[in-house]
């Protein structure tokens, strides 16, 4: 599948600010599962910065803004060819290891009712990948796929507790339980072109990977039942939605942000 992006973020000052920093996460990952065509980002009046690739295997590009700034406007518009792979991270190149996805953070901090999820889940799985998979389906159980009633700062444990939330809980849920029983896990980026059934859904997605052994890193989605495929595009991993967010930045000024985002995917068969 082909799959065409363009993704406006614009942060808006009621008051201008005296300079601006941006690093940006915001490039397709590199891996058997997609090829990037063309693609394109930009930041209207900032000044290109260095770009580096992370341990993980990201691309973060550096951004600055001189001021008076009173509105950040980042665009990215891009074709990226896609795969099946049923998950799979196959040929993705990174050199953090594994274990340092064990890691608890506050988002995904494990309290009892975790604790309890994830022993509960993995009850009678045969394998590793068994387990995974039922992890996933228990936090698709646990917590139904409900906007508005969390925000960017809601924790697994509360979203948990809530049984309510979007992608970014699911994701985040499902980091906290596999770490819970011994498995690396990690909160990822990207978009998602439509559910499963066809249904549009917000392009700006995440979801979680779990690391198998014998396998490798393997990708689940539990607020579509699935595992990530050709209608997804990756960008970037990290412990939490904090670690692995697209767009990172700091203003220097006393004005009041607002930020508005319009994300749009088309999809081209082959």
């Amino acid at each position: 599948m082909i799959l065409t992006v363009n993704h406006t973020t614009s942060y808006q000052y009621d008051a201008p600010m005296r300079a601006a920093v941006q690093s940006l996460r915001l490039f397709p990952s590199r891996f058997d599962g997609q090829r990037t065509i063309r693609w394109q980002v930009a930041v209207e009046g900032g000044i290109r910065g260095g770009s580096f690739r992370d341990g993980a295997g990201d691309k973060v590009e550096g951004w600055s803004m001189r001021g008076p700034v009173e509105e950040i406007t980042i665009s990215v518009t891009g074709q990226v060819e896609t795969l099946d792979l049923a998950g799979v991270l196959r040929g993705h190149r990174e050199t953090v290891h594994p274990f340092a996805y064990l890691s608890e953070t506050a988002a995904t901090w494990i309290d009892d009712a975790i604790e309890t999820l994830a022993q509960e889940a993995v009850r009678g799985a045969k394998d590793p990948l068994e387990q995974a998979h039922q992890l996933s389906r228990a936090v698709a159980d646990a917590i139904a796929y409900k906007p508005g009633v969390t925000h960017a700062h809601t924790t697994a444990a509360e979203a948990l507790g809530l049984g309510e939330g979007v992608c970014q809980d699911h994701a985040h849920a499902l980091c906290a339980v596999a770490r819970a029983v011994g498995m690396p896990a990690r909160y990822v980026s990207g978009y998602l072109h439509a559910s499963e059934d066809g249904t549009p859904h917000e392009a700006a997605h995440a979801w979680a990977e779990v690391f198998v052994d014998g396998i490798g890193w393997i990708g689940f989605d539990p607020a579509n039942g699935c595992c990530p495929d050709a209608r997804y595009i990756r960008l970037g991993s990290g412990l939490d939605a904090r670690e692995a967010a697209p767009i990172k930045g700091i203003a220097l000024g006393e004005g009041e942000e607002s930020l508005d985002v319009a994300v749009a995917l088309e999809s081209t068969q082959q």
